[in-house]
């Protein structure tokens, strides 16, 4: 028997990572060494979900889903994810003071780590 005669097959071990909204689900797929391999945005419907895990799925073996807010938007998707057999992680949302202590850059638009001038002083204003 050749290489050519059989196909290879390599299982890979993803991790999932899940933001929570009132409508969506935004999911993220990595590596078990931290690479990122894709991401999709899903409804908070049933069908939703299920896409949502099938998606995660088709990646490799799912280790371990990390879900920002598993008691309020993400309560759905936790709940299919765990009647799918698969391990969620409560991920805490970061506190708002703590992403920028002097509020909103300009309205709108949170400030992003590294670009308030009071965090980093030679950092790029915004345009």
């Amino acid at each position: 028997m050749t290489g050519t005669d059989t196909a290879a097959v390599i299982e890979h071990v993803v991790i999932g990572g899940v933001d929570s909204h009132a409508d969506t689900v935004h999911v993220a797929v990595v590596t078990d060494r931290g690479g990122q391999l894709a991401d999709a945005e899903f409804p908070t419907t049933a069908a939703g979900y299920t896409a949502a895990i099938a998606f995660l799925a088709a990646h490799g073996t799912v280790a371990a889903i990390g879900v920002e807010g598993t008691s309020s938007y993400g309560s759905g998707f936790t709940h299919a994810a765990r009647q799918a057999g698969l391990t969620v992680i409560e991920v805490n949302r970061p506190d708002k003071a703590e992403r920028c202590p002097r509020g909103r850059v300009r309205p709108g638009h949170q400030c992003p780590q590294g670009r308030c001038r009071h965090r980093n002083p030679g950092a790029e204003p915004w345009s």
